[in-house]
């Protein structure tokens, strides 16, 4: 069975999975090069950590060792498959 695929933007903390896929990059090519020089590459693990109290934006990714801060709509651009194992998946 394969594993249910999400954008990283609507996912929760303490969810996480496998990216994808990058969407900015056939779209916005400056927002792309952006992600990708943050770490966020296809085939890296990727992991919800902390949300924003009110209104939920924006995020912090764990991605490679590193934190890393997005805004829901760039998060938006990542396709996620989700491990089954996380909290929430």
């Amino acid at each position: 069975m394969k594993a249910p695929i999400s954008k990283l933007g609507q996912l929760r903390k303490g969810q996480g999975g496998r990216i994808v896929a990058i969407e900015a990059v056939a779209h916005h090519e400056e927002l792309a090069q952006r992600l990708m020089e943050m770490g966020l590459l296809e085939g890296c693990s990727v992991e919800v950590i902390h949300e924003a109290p009110f209104g939920r934006d924006p995020i912090a990714v764990r991605v490679r060792g590193a934190l890393v801060a997005l805004r829901r709509n760039e998060a938006d651009q990542i396709t996620v498959e989700l491990d089954s194992g996380r909290k929430g998946a």
